[in-house]
């Protein structure tokens, strides 16, 4: 049952909407309603997307988050969780082009980098393979993930730490994505082994392996496909899935340049204005 009413549903959503807008953060959701559950984050932000389609944005995928073990001990929780992406958050960045993102449209920005898979066929759980997933896969492309936070990070009073209810209300925390032109066949590369360096301002911040999602990043898509299942949803022919970060969320500041180096699948070069 849940803690919160269909009145609640839409005050919080209007609250992150307001939130994003004046680039303002609120304070925990988790707080006000302490019998907060994980299924009253995943309705906070549905409502939130709700207003947001009802403003005239278009769903176009979804994003996998907490898929590190570390990160899922760190939320006390056993699993990932899920955002919506929307037409207005991607950005496209073709060869060697440096990309300005505006620093208006975020509060406090962090990049990650990721793979996306852009699906050709739709995924309708609950008993979705990875095998599965491939075949539906049109392709792999490198990604970058800008994460944010319309709802504090850490408490302005108190310093607690946010729980994973706000972070899913919260749309997963997701703000933006970056993607490429290379398209990785998932059939032909072993994605676990598809690594990245990233720059920000020349200097390496960080480097990972896509096995650092759950060893296989088609793993998550096939998780994902099965958690929406109850919810009557389900992944479609050409939406993105953000397949989870495998590296530590970098802030951003106005002026920053990154680079995100994919070796053979090509370059992300990237600014915020």
């Amino acid at each position: 049952m849940s803690a919160l009413t269909p009145e609640q549903l839409q005050t919080l959503a209007h609250e992150l909407d307001q939130a994003q807008r004046t680039r303002t953060q609120v304070r925990h959701f988790s707080k006000r309603f302490p019998g907060m559950a994980i299924e009253d984050g995943y309705r906070v932000s549905r409502a939130w997307v709700a207003h947001q389609v009802r403003e005239g944005a278009r769903v176009i995928g979804h994003k996998i988050g907490l898929t590190s073990r570390a990160m899922q001990q760190a939320s006390q929780i056993d699993e990932p969780d899920y955002g919506t992406l929307l037409d207005h958050m991607l950005f496209r960045c073709a060869g060697q082009e440096t990309l300005a993102l505006p620093m208006q449209k975020f509060i406090k920005p962090r990049v990650e980098v990721e793979l996306a898979f852009v699906l050709k066929a739709p995924l309708q759980g609950p008993d979705v393979t990875v095998e599965q997933v491939r075949a539906a896969t049109a392709y792999v492309t490198p990604a970058i993930e800008i994460i944010d936070s319309r709802i504090e990070q850490f408490d302005r009073d108190d310093g607690s730490m946010r729980k994973v209810y706000d972070t899913i209300s919260d749309n997963a925390a997701n703000a933006a994505i970056v993607v490429g032109d290379a398209r990785i066949d998932p059939n032909a590369v072993d994605l676990a082994w598809c690594g990245a360096v990233l720059r920000q301002n020349g200097v390496v911040e960080e480097t990972g392996l896509a096995a650092g999602v759950q060893g296989d990043p088609a793993i998550g898509v096939a998780w994902l496909a099965n958690k929406l299942a109850p919810w009557g949803e389900r992944l479609e022919a050409g939406h993105i899935v953000l397949a989870g970060s495998f590296t530590r969320p970098v802030p951003a500041q106005v002026g920053d340049v990154f680079q995100a180096d994919y070796g053979p699948w090509g370059q992300l070069h990237f600014t915020f204005q």
